[in-house]
Order: C-alpha cells, then structure tokens, then sequence
C-alpha cells in the first residue's frame, strides 16, 4: 500500500508556480497580438534605435529626415471614444491594434516624410510611429494641413480625412 501526503505549504506553491505560468504565458500573448500581422508579411517592427525606425518607414518606401520633429510618450485610453475608435480601425486595416495597449504607455515618434508624391509642402507631411517595447505598434503618414489627410503606412492605403469620418458617422 501507498501513502502519499501533501502539505499546505506545497499545494500553496503549486498555485504560485501555476499562477506565474499563466501570466507568462498571457503576456506573451500580449506583446506578440500586436505585431502578427506585419511579421506575417514579412516586415521588420523593430525599432528600438534611429536606424531602426527609419529602416521601418524606407519598408513602405517612404524617406524621412533623420532626426524625429518630436518624441513623446502618450498612453493609450483604456477604453477608446470615438476618434480613437476610428483611429484604431486605421491601425486595424495594418495589422495593428491598439485596444491591446489600452492604459499601456507608449514613445510616438513624428518624422517629416521628404518624398511624398505629388505633393507641393513636403514641410507639413509626417510620418507617425507609436513604439512599444521597441516594436511598431500602430502609426500612420499624415498632413498637418487643415485640409490634410491621414493614411496607413503603404503608399496606395485608403486616406481617413476629415470628411471621411463625418461620411462613415
């Protein structure tokens, strides 16, 4: 016959173990939800240094000026209003989804973009990265015109403008 006895103490650490796997296991979930899609199309997210970001945008075939017009950390909401929403639909139709983030703190990195096509003030078209963990988690190429227009990364992508969003309202 065969007696086997278990102590509080072991069934405790058997919890703790338990537990520390499914956050493991939960978080890199988390970190990799993000990126699938561009890492199914083969695309390099890094871009955790300056050489790295820039490589990430000449990808699209976009050239930009070395030196960002400005870095910043901003937090994604927890939970988005409509202009995020429709936001996060941009970063959606590129693999990207921010609601993964939502209350996370992330670096925004804005480029001046110096060879958009068939456009006169090169001056005001940038170019949006939002970093995490030093991947690409979302972004976009845009005008800083009042008229101006907003799209995905790809050249070709649909442009969301203003009057895009009050047509889909």
């Amino acid at each position: 016959m065969f007696v086997f006895s278990v102590h509080k103490r072991q069934i405790k650490m058997a919890i703790l173990i338990l537990c520390i796997a499914v956050v493991a296991v939960a978080f890199a979930v988390v970190s990799n939800q993000g990126v699938k899609a561009a890492k199914e199309a083969q695309l390099n997210v890094r871009a955790g240094t300056a050489e790295e970001r820039i490589a990430y945008l000449s990808q699209f075939g976009w050239s930009v000026e070395p030196d960002p017009i400005e870095v910043s950390e901003v937090i994604i909401p927890e939970t988005f209003d409509e202009t995020y929403m429709q936001y996060n639909e941009l970063q959606k139709s590129q693999g990207f989804d921010l609601s993964v983030y939502a209350a996370k703190r992330v670096k925004r990195w804005i480029y001046r973009v110096t060879d958009y096509p068939g456009y006169e003030n090169q001056t005001c078209i940038q170019a949006t990265l939002l970093i995490f963990d030093g991947q690409v988690i979302g972004g976009d190429i845009c005008s800083t015109e009042i008229d101006g227009f907003m799209h995905g990364f790809v050249k070709e992508s649909t442009a969301f403008s203003a009057e895009t969003t009050q047509t889909t309202s």
